[in-house]
């Protein structure tokens, strides 16, 4: 592996550690926010995030839980995401690539990846819902506005996991008739 491709494989690996912690942080500040809603819901416009869905918890306990369970959801899932891609790029040898838990990693990054955009998708809609039965949910359609980039991306994730099974297989046979 040449210099500059193994400078930028490192450039790599320590932003993917950086946007990891920064979902990490977001994810913690949503159940904190989530856990202040319930029980000091004064100080929630002060707090990260500023998720204030204190109106919707006065108008429907079922409407705020399901709202804010998808939300944490969401962002908990991608911070396991950027932490599997942490994972994959620890595994990852780019002299010998095709190696079985590199695809087996690659295609639970799509299987994460499918579930964040389903997740959001489902979201967004019951957002909708929400929205016809006279709940504000303007501010919830930050979190799910990607859902279609996820679904989208998580396919494409599961076409280059098919890919490198088949080139893990290929290698596999390939050193078998060597």
């Amino acid at each position: 592996m040449s210099k500059t491709n193994n400078f930028i494989f490192n450039g790599l690996r320590i932003v993917a550690w950086v946007v990891f912690v920064g979902l990490c942080v977001q994810a913690g500040g949503l159940i904190v926010n989530f856990f202040f809603s319930l029980y000091k819901p004064e100080v929630v416009p002060r707090l990260y995030e500023k998720l204030d869905l204190s109106e919707m918890y006065e108008k429907s306990k079922y409407a705020f839980y399901s709202m804010y369970n998808l939300i944490i959801g969401i962002a908990l899932l991608k911070a396991v995401l950027f932490y599997q891609v942490i994972l994959l790029m620890h595994k990852l040898d780019l002299s010998n690539p095709f190696n079985p838990e590199v695809a087996k990693r690659i295609l639970r990054l799509s299987h994460f990846t499918l579930a964040i955009g389903l997740i959001s998708y489902a979201g967004r809609q019951l957002a909708k819902n929400f929205m016809h039965k006279g709940f504000s949910v303007g501010d919830l359609n930050q979190f799910w506005s990607d859902s279609q980039a996820f679904i989208l991306m998580g396919a494409v994730i599961y076409i280059i996991a098919t890919i490198f099974n088949k080139g893990v297989e290929l290698q596999t046979e390939s050193e078998l008739t060597v």
